[in-house]
């Protein structure tokens, strides 16, 4: 085979060329473009821990302001409840002076009610006598021949009345 052979005899130049090629390659890209391609590098990490400080710094303000806030807020919920309580003593104390003033007319009432009813009572109970006298006086003359006086009538209506 012919090109086995010949591939002797040309191997020393092609390695001498690839070798001159790599070496002119690792030149160029080793000292003009890497040190351009490290310092996008860095300057690309720098900014990242700069961020990164920056969003710590952020965060710890963050929570100082949440703290803050908790602290208002406590302080504003502890106003709140204060200011309920007044406001539900008040409205108990209004609310017990209306039913002491409630109280005060219904026993008013209840009370004139009771003194009608006693003054009603009493005169029915004048009228029942005075009705029971008559039927006894009626009823004793109907059912014998004695006649009862009134003043009879009424002594023996209000006995009988007396024991009920």
């Amino acid at each position: 085979m012919p090109q086995i052979s010949q591939l002797v005899s040309t191997f020393g130049s092609q390695f001498f060329w690839l070798a001159i090629t790599f070496g002119l390659v690792y030149l160029l890209i080793g000292r003009s473009m890497l040190p351009k391609i490290q310092s996008t590098v860095d300057a690309r990490n720098k900014r990242i821990a700069d961020d990164l400080d920056a969003a710590r710094i952020a965060h710890k303000q963050a929570d100082e302001i949440e703290e803050k806030y908790q602290v208002r807020q406590a302080a504003d919920r502890e106003e709140a409840q204060k200011i309920t309580a007044e406001a539900k003593a008040k409205a108990g104390k209004a609310s017990e002076k209306r039913v002491r003033d409630a109280d005060k007319r219904i026993a008013t009432k209840i009370a004139k009610a009771e003194e009608e009813i006693a003054a009603q009572t009493q005169a029915a109970l004048g009228e029942i006598e005075s009705v029971t006298a008559e039927a006894t006086q009626d009823i004793v003359s109907k059912l014998t021949a004695a006649k009862v006086t009134k003043a009879k009538a009424v002594k023996a209506v209000k006995g009988a009345l007396a024991n009920v």
